[in-house]
């Protein structure tokens, strides 16, 4: 393991459980209705290992210039990004607030209707707190005001990890928000384009990470109904200045071993490159989630004992940061948006996860990384 750590002992054993190859978790589930095997997630984040009693990693403003996001305080108005994630996070109101505070952002609090938090029914009794995934919750809240800071947010916590609690939560975040953020997910497995139906509903705009072990795809990365964020890293000069962007070594991605690609993906010129065979290409597009050019994020809900300011990547940051960038444009940000010529990209051509980044769509980072 390198000097980064993973969060939370519970969601090691997940990783490997989910992100490994063949790797499918289940459980015998009863009732008429769960699936004969439960599946269960995890969530890609990655966090160096100590915290400071002052941001160390990147600001919303060096991550605005290095994309030239737009800059604007009211980014994002009238729109609803939800955030779809497992357990809950008692101090998620409170720490955005941090965060806000110190980087100039709005307030986005439950008394001014920025900020609402629910289970995954759409009540008020919460699930029980687990830290990994607080701090997970407190990367996608407060990347997605951070990049579209006149959205509202909503959260929506799933009582576990498991894909019926998720879907349920999923469910519940499509019929109140116009995006929808995903920084979780387990390896593929037979079955799964069932729960796709989840990610369908007209007008809504998908989201999931790609993973953080490289190949193979992971779901619902896989899920022809999102867009898959892939990883990428960030360099910058002595000055601070950015200097270029590479595909991130762990960002996840791959060819779906049961997923058929859309078709916009499909009919995409570049597409027969990543030699998918007319199966499903992840991810889609990318973004910063190296923690070696780490997001500055506040938890105070302890994790490994650990408080304060984190030092934050994965693809759990990349996701929030697109659903966020859509929010600001306002458009229905789907396969046919992102493979039309709607969005500027900075092709990454250097990198790999084990496999290459190249000129044009790759297995790393998709199309590239958002700019404008």
């Amino acid at each position: 393991m390198s000097s980064f750590r993973r969060l939370a002992p519970a969601a090691m054993l997940l990783v490997g459980l989910l992100y490994a190859p063949g790797g499918a978790a289940s459980a015998a589930t009863g009732g008429n209705t769960a699936p004969a095997h439960e599946h269960y997630a995890s969530h890609p984040l990655r966090a160096k290992p100590n915290t400071t009693s002052a941001p160390a990693g990147l600001s919303p403003a060096t991550v605005k210039s290095a994309y030239n996001f737009p800059t604007a305080l009211t980014a994002g108005a009238g729109q609803t990004i939800a955030i779809v994630d497992a357990y809950d996070d008692p101090t998620a109101e409170a720490d955005l607030g941090v965060f806000s505070s110190q980087f100039g952002l709005p307030a986005c609090t439950k008394a001014n209707g920025c900020f609402t938090k629910v289970n995954q029914n759409g009540g008020t009794k919460m699930p029980r707190s687990d830290g990994g995934w607080a701090l997970e919750i407190s990367l996608d809240v407060q990347w997605a005001h951070a990049v579209a800071p006149g959205a509202k947010i909503l959260l929506v916590e799933a009582s576990s990890s498991s894909f019926t609690n998720l879907m349920a939560a999923e469910d519940y975040a499509s019929s109140h928000a116009q995006y929808v953020s995903n920084s979780w997910g387990g390896s593929e497995f037979s079955g799964e384009s069932s729960y796709d139906t989840h990610f369908s509903r007209a007008g809504v705009s998908y989201f999931a990470s790609s993973g953080d072990n490289g190949a193979p795809a992971s779901y619902p990365s896989a899920s022809p109904k999102v867009i898959s964020v892939g990883g990428t890293t960030l360099h910058f000069g002595s000055t601070g200045a950015l200097t270029g962007e590479t595909g991130w070594s762990s960002s996840g991605g791959g060819c779906s071993a049961y997923e058929t690609a859309a078709a916009a993906q499909a009919a995409f010129s570049q597409y027969p490159q990543v030699n998918c065979g007319g199966k499903r290409a992840t991810p889609d597009v990318s973004l910063d989630a190296d923690p070696a050019s780490g997001v500055s994020v506040y938890d105070s809900t302890p994790d490994n004992g650990q408080t304060g300011w984190f030092t934050v990547g994965g693809t759990s940051a990349s996701s929030p940061m697109w659903a966020a960038r859509s929010a600001d444009a306002g458009a229905v940000v789907d396969a046919s948006y992102v493979y039309g010529s709607s969005v500027a990209y900075r092709d990454i051509t250097s990198g790999n996860n084990g496999l290459p980044c190249t000129t044009g769509l790759d297995l790393v980072t998709g199309r590239g990384s958002w700019v404008g």
